[in-house]
């Protein structure tokens, strides 16, 4: 039986990966912002007019200039003018002088000699005017500071900034921001094109029946789904048979037509192992790596060819998947120009002792439980109010990750977690 290369680190592991492709692509294409969820800037976009355009009062209340309310209270009110009201959707036609002050909404435009607004709550109207044109009176009973309660020009965007560069994942508080800004249409990077093979002479289609000895096409399907979340465009290959010929005349088409090629089956140190050959034909420098120090998804191989990413992953179910989150990701983030961002973890309360070897990896699938404690006990940090229950299942078993919320990692210079620890859950 042929032997595992050198163990790495999965971080060495995906570093050296990372540092063979070619980087982001650069092809892009213009879309409709608000089809554009989800999708990678190509270019900066850069606010064509400063926003907010004009200056707005933040609450319902009256326009006011602050210096005539210095001093106000509810013991010695101010007494102010009303000259109008503000309408809304519509330019402030209204001046304010001094001890004059005008009636505004939530959203509206400030009159010209404005520079504060009061809140309505703070104010009473002691005047309505009469017939002959006389204006009613507001009685101030709270002093406001110059700039309070109002939105100034380009608070928010100046003009010709930069507010989203390129690499921006575009959610929906950036989708908003486009919209404001009037800009409808965007250039995004092309969804990297992610070959998927799944190989063995046991698999079939998950339309198929099963027979004795065989199992339905499971790998193709979930990294495809991790593939298109990730922003990347998922083509399935179909099942090779164990044959070299075969599994290298598919993986060069793939290579052809894609930007990475993963290969699921295969990988282990087995006299069936053809993955790490097939990659070795592909170009240069071939494989990169045959073995990574974690658990589920030893032996997962990394491979490169001509600047694109070929790997190898293991046929148990649960190690493709975690495997592909930890590899496959990375890849169709790299291709896509994507600027770091932090995963999405919850802390939690370990429930069981978890062994682990030393200078290994451990990703252990977790069932986060609502524990409903006291966030404060005898005056300590606050205690997270969820509890990190392990799944515990052989790697071919798939529904011990759908089952999962999250992944809890054991680091490599640990030999386990005990019961009551406080861990990291990253989201899946």
């Amino acid at each position: 039986m042929p032997e595992f290369l050198t163990l790495l680190p999965p971080d060495e592991a995906r570093a050296l990966l990372l540092s063979h492709l070619a980087g982001p692509l650069a092809d892009s294409a213009a879309l409709d912002s608000f089809l554009a969820l989800g999708r990678v800037l190509a270019s900066d976009v850069a606010a064509p007019h400063p926003l907010p355009e004009f200056p707005r009062s933040t609450v319902d209340g009256y326009a006011v200039r602050a210096a005539d309310t210095f001093g106000a209270g509810e013991s010695l009110p101010a007494y102010l003018t009303l000259i109008g009201e503000i309408p809304m959707g519509a330019p402030a036609a209204l001046t304010l002088d001094s001890a004059q002050c005008a009636l505004i909404h939530t959203g509206g435009m400030l009159p010209a000699g404005s520079d504060a607004v009061v809140m309505v709550e703070y104010t009473q109207q002691i005047g309505r005017g009469d017939l002959h044109g006389r204006p009613g009176e507001i009685e101030i009973m709270r002093a406001v500071a110059v700039g309070e309660n109002v939105i100034s020009i380009g608070e928010d965007v100046r003009a010709g900034q930069v507010v989203l560069p390129h690499g921006t994942l575009l959610r929906e508080a950036e989708i908003g921001g486009l919209m404001a800004l009037g800009l409808t249409e965007v250039r995004v990077a092309r969804k990297p094109r992610v070959g998927l093979i799944s190989s063995g002479d046991e698999v079939v289609e998950p339309n198929q029946l099963a027979g004795p000895g065989q199992v339905r096409d499971i790998n193709s399907y979930t990294l495809a789904a991790l593939v298109t979340r990730a922003g990347g465009e998922a083509i399935r290959y179909g099942i090779v048979k164990d044959d070299f010929s075969a599994l290298q005349a598919m993986a060069r088409k793939a290579l052809s037509e894609c930007d990475a090629v993963v290969i699921t089956a295969g990988s282990s140190a087995s006299t069936r192992d053809m993955t790490a050959d097939v990659i070795r034909t592909l170009g240069e420098p071939g494989v990169l790596a045959h073995g990574i120090n974690t658990r589920p998804g030893k032996p997962t191989i990394l491979g490169a060819a001509e600047g694109k990413a070929v790997i190898g992953l293991p046929g148990n179910p649960v190690s493709a998947l975690v495997n592909g989150f930890l590899f496959v990701l990375p890849v169709v983030e790299k291709l896509l120009g994507v600027l770091p961002r932090p995963r999405a973890t919850v802390m939690a309360r370990l429930t069981v002792n978890l062994a682990s070897q030393a200078g290994r990896e451990d990703w252990w699938p977790v069932k986060l439980l609502t524990n409903y404690r006291s966030p404060i006990t005898n005056y300590q940090l606050p205690i997270t109010n969820y509890d990190a229950d392990p799944i515990f299942g052989k790697s071919n078993l798939i529904f011990t990750l759908a089952a999962a919320d999250g992944l809890l990692r054991i680091p490599p210079d640990a030999t386990g977690l005990s019961a009551g620890e406080t861990v990291e859950v990253v989201l899946i």
